[in-house]
């Protein structure tokens, strides 16, 4: 029996690779013998360099850049196997896991060192970028970026403005006369982690989606499919008994193009089911039924403080994984 496990990370707690060693230690203790195909996967946000890295044999490319809130901060980008790519993360940077919680405000907050991360890869010859941006601590549109690579914004008396989000409305003017001539040679492509709109309620990273647009030419694509194209998911899921998917939130947004969506949507052109797994069941949940996800489940065992549900995000999900195995094990030998 093939089980494909492809869980993105469940934010602030697990890492997409240690949600499948979770889930497959769960489901081992019920199904020993089966084969278990883990696929770390990412849609745009964090652990779309982790899973590119690995699925392309490529390596990790560290360096010092400007945190969000302007103090530095040790980021990193990945290069594919081939290394002809960059893949960065505007998590890595300007996320909002760099920020702790008691000073994160977006209004003073910077996307500069995305820029910076953008303008290594430049240095390095890199002509090919994939740009993440979930995960943002920014809502600056994008100056602090563009800000990075030349571009200058100025206010009504011709003032340099500083790039962050408070900024945003005193714009009266932008120069780009210094903007690095590199990009115009460089294939930008921006993986969205869900198809959300530039502003409102449901506006998304921070405006550094239109800002690559803008400043850098880039194609804006749904970063499930960058992500899954690069693991082959496919080829795996083929003759597979179950797929099992999940990330730290499912509800109505999921079916925006976040990744259990993109896994489910796969795991359907085979017949596969698929079961997902989070650590909150969020309101709207039910929409993912209509796309292909089978059963949802919580890993939660209990309310508890938001710190101690984070510390424990490991041993619930082996326990809930271990849980769901048992169900299927006991259903298997119902009798109609």
């Amino acid at each position: 029996m093939k089980i494909v496990i492809a869980p993105d990370s469940f934010k602030e707690s697990l890492s997409a690779e240690k949600c499948c060693q979770a889930i497959k230690a769960g489901f081992s203790t019920l199904f020993p013998d089966a084969n278990y195909i883990c696929l770390p996967i990412a849609d745009g946000g964090e652990g779309t360099v982790d899973a590119m890295v690995a699925a392309t044999g490529g390596n990790i490319v560290t360096l010092e850049v400007c945190g969000p809130m302007g103090e530095k901060v040790n980021a990193f980008y990945g290069l594919t196997g081939d290394g002809k790519t960059a893949v960065i993360e505007m998590a890595a940077a300007s996320g909002l896991m760099l920020v702790a919680p008691e000073k994160r405000n977006p209004l003073l907050a910077s996307s500069f060192g995305t820029g910076e991360l953008i303008r290594h890869a430049l240095d390095n010859d890199i002509r090919h970028i994939i740009l993440g941006i979930g995960g943002s601590a920014t809502v600056d549109g994008g100056m602090g970026m563009a800000q990075a690579l030349g571009v200058r914004f100025l206010d009504a008396d011709g003032q340099v403005l500083a790039a962050n989000g408070g900024n945003l409305a005193r714009v009266a003017s932008i120069e780009m006369e210094e903007c690095d001539p590199r990009l115009a040679n460089c294939h930008i492509e921006v993986a969205c982690d869900v198809d959300n709109p530039l502003v409102g309620a449901r506006g998304a990273a921070g405006g550094m989606g239109i800002a690559a647009a803008v400043f850098l030419n880039a194609d804006i694509k749904p970063g499930i499919e960058i992500v899954l194209n690069a693991v082959n998911l496919a080829q795996a899921v083929q003759g597979a008994a179950l797929v099992i998917t999940g990330e730290g939130r499912i509800d109505s947004q999921t079916a925006g193009g976040k990744a259990p969506l993109g896994v489910a949507s796969v795991a359907k052109q085979f017949n596969v089911p698929v079961i997902g797994i989070a650590g909150v069941l969020g309101d709207g949940v039910e929409v993912v039924h209509q796309y292909g996800i089978d059963a949802v489940f919580s890993i939660l065992p209990r309310l508890a403080p938001l710190a101690e549900v984070l510390a424990s995000g490991e041993t619930n999900l082996f326990n809930s994984a271990r849980n769901i195995a048992c169900a299927i094990k006991i259903g298997q030998g119902i009798k109609n």
